[in-house]
Parts: C-alpha cells; sequence; structure tokens
C-alpha cells in the first residue's frame, strides 16, 4: 500500500523525441503546477533526438519549486511502459497524465485538478476532446473515426458512456492506482487503465477539454493502425483479462444461449439468431455471476415454450428481461443479499 506522502499531486509525462515542445511544457507547468507540494515525473522513453539534454538542463536550471523527477528508459519501450514507471516512482494523492507533445492544454488539466480535489466523491477524470465547450483542430479523419468506434465498443463491452477512451490526459486518485496494475507497454494503455477503472467499480467522470492536433512531421507518433491494435485490447481486456468464475459465466451463459438462438428461425434467420443469442449469452455472462445467468437461462428456456412462430423470439427476450429483474430482486432482498458472491 501507498504510504502517507506530503506531494498531493504527481504529474507522470512520458517523452519520447519531444525537443521542439519540452521548454514551452516545462513553461506552462510552472504557470499552473508550480507548488512544493508536486511532483513532476519525467520519463524519457529512449529518445534519439537532444530531449534528454533538454529536460537534464530543466532540472538543473532549480528555477522552478516543484519536485522534479526525471528517469530514462534505455530502449524505446512504449507509452505504456513509461507511464508504468511514473506511477510506480510516483508518491502523490492524485495522478495525473499527460503528454508532453502540447496536443492538450495544461490550463485544462490544472482545471481537472482543481475539480477532483475539491469533490472528495470524484475518484477519477476522464479529458475528452469530444465534448462541446473548448477548441478543436483536428485534420486525421481515420484516427478521429477509429477513435470514436473504439469508444462506442468500449461502451458496450463495459456498459459505460465515454466519448473519448483514448484522451491521454487523465487524472486519478491514489486509491484507484492502488488497485489497479497496467500490463499493457504501447498505446493500448488507455484501454488498459479505463478497463481496470470499471472492473475495481470507480466510477469515470468525462471533462471536455482542448485539442490541438500536431502533423507526422510535427511528431506525432500514434497512426490510425494503432487504432486498429486497440480492437484487440478492447477484446482481451474484457473477455480474457477476467476471473476464472467470469469466464466460467460467459461459457455457460454463451452455450445455453446459443442453444435457445438454434431453435429459433430457419436457414439464414437461424443462423442470425444463433450470432445474437451468442452475443446475448456473451453480455449475461460478464454482468451476472454462474448462479445468477443459470436463474436467467430458466427464464429464457421458459419463454422458448410459450411463443409459436415469430411470437417465440419475442417471447425469450420478455423472459429474458423477466429473468434480470428477478435476479435483481434477489440481488436487493436481505437474506439472499448474504449470498450475493454467487449472483
Amino acid at each position: 500500500m501507498h504510504q502517507e506522502s506530503k506531494i498531493k499531486l504527481s504529474i507522470i509525462i512520458p517523452v519520447y523525441n519531444e525537443e521542439q515542445y519540452l521548454d514551452k511544457l516545462f513553461e506552462g507547468l510552472k504557470i499552473y503546477f508550480n507548488k512544493e507540494n508536486i511532483e513532476i515525473i519525467i520519463i524519457d522513453d529512449g529518445s534519439t533526438d537532444n530531449s534528454p539534454h533538454i529536460i537534464k538542463n530543466l532540472k538543473d536550471n532549480k528555477n522552478y519549486s516543484f519536485k522534479f523527477i526525471s528517469n530514462k528508459i534505455d530502449i524505446n519501450s512504449g507509452k505504456g511502459k513509461a507511464l508504468q514507471l511514473g506511477i510506480k516512482n510516483s508518491s502523490g494523492e492524485y495522478i495525473l497524465l499527460q503528454d508532453a507533445d502540447l496536443e492538450l492544454d495544461l490550463k485544462d488539466s490544472n482545471e481537472m485538478y482543481e475539480m477532483i480535489q475539491h469533490n472528495k466523491d470524484i475518484k477519477c477524470i476522464f479529458g475528452s476532446r469530444y465534448l462541446s465547450g473548448k477548441l478543436k483542430k483536428n485534420n486525421y479523419f481515420f484516427n478521429n473515426l477509429i477513435g470514436k468506434f473504439n469508444s462506442l465498443i468500449f461502451n458496450i463491452f463495459f456498459l459505460q458512456s465515454l466519448s473519448d477512451v483514448h484522451c491521454g490526459l487523465k487524472i486519478l486518485h491514489r486509491s484507484v492506482i492502488d488497485k489497479i496494475n497496467l500490463t499493457v507497454n504501447d498505446f493500448g494503455i488507455e484501454i488498459d487503465l479505463a478497463s481496470q477503472v470499471v472492473r475495481n467499480n470507480f466510477y469515470i467522470y468525462e471533462y471536455g477539454v482542448s485539442y490541438y492536433f500536431r502533423t507526422k512531421r510535427q511528431g506525432k507518433k500514434i497512426t490510425w493502425l494503432d487504432g486498429i491494435k486497440s480492437i484487440y485490447y478492447l477484446f482481451k481486456s474484457r473477455f480474457i483479462d477476467n476471473s476464472k468464475s467470469t469466464n466460467l459465466s460467459i461459457f455457460f451463459s454463451v452455450i445455453y444461449m446459443s442453444y435457445i438462438g438454434s431453435n429459433l428461425g430457419l436457414g439464414l434467420g437461424n443462423t442470425i439468431s444463433i450470432l445474437l443469442f451468442f452475443i446475448l449469452g456473451t453480455i449475461i455472462g460478464l454482468h451476472f455471476k454462474i448462479v445468477s445467468s443459470f436463474i436467467i437461462f430458466l427464464f429464457v428456456y421458459a419463454g422458448s415454450f410459450i411463443g409459436k412462430g415469430n411470437g417465440t423470439i419475442l417471447s425469450v427476450i420478455l423472459f429474458l428481461i423477466l429473468g434480470i429483474y428477478f435476479n435483481n430482486f434477489l440481488k436487493k432482498n436481505y437474506i439472499i443479499s448474504k449470498f450475493k458472491n454467487f449472483f
């Protein structure tokens, strides 16, 4: 467990070949975060330009009040690896993740910090480039499209309503950081982080931030291919990185729902029915434990015998809703709540 510290905020900034932005970044940090109870942790992720020299000069100048920590990874290992190292070396009550390229405004970072420290009920705020109210400049259509698509898939998988899961600006309370174990080394770290926050039952708040995109010539490193790769991380975080009991529930639910679907429709309609019920089974398995899933199965199975023809699907869906409602009733029941680990 993290021990009590006088540091209120740790700002973790991964750097990879950002020589043209570091001076301006540092000036912004002095404007918004120049306090003794704040630490700046810069992780040089194997830069091959003049970034290491600039970081050293900035640190040696001593013209700042915050605590300045710099670490270097010899070989470029990815944004995720740099953030993991920064988090490991941090000591603040709050952790702010900030990119070095100035696409995201430090003024917004400060606003998020002020917001979270004055509302103790908020433990996690994600910046969003898609919420209204701030300046936005972005000409990368496919990057933008894939980012929104991945956010949609994340919301479906985790029953969330995030507008921008890939935004690099995030602030989290230490209680959140202590619950998660980041393992992804590249840009997929955003998926890894968001999924673990949700798994640990922390609510994610969003705050609209300004966004000033930069071109590849200006040093932009993430591409639409990284967005495609994120689909794998979405699948992994939702369907692989689960407890054994959850995976068992998924397997059981997929089997019985696919079986129900196989008895509905003919020909192509039957294939579509199996696919849809397979997806429904996956969702049930993810959000209900094995006993709850079995109760839902009994309801759905009963519903499959009541309707006739096209009405069978309607009957199954109706009984599926009834099964979910009945499960929620059991969870709220005082006696059954003693066995909530099985539901």
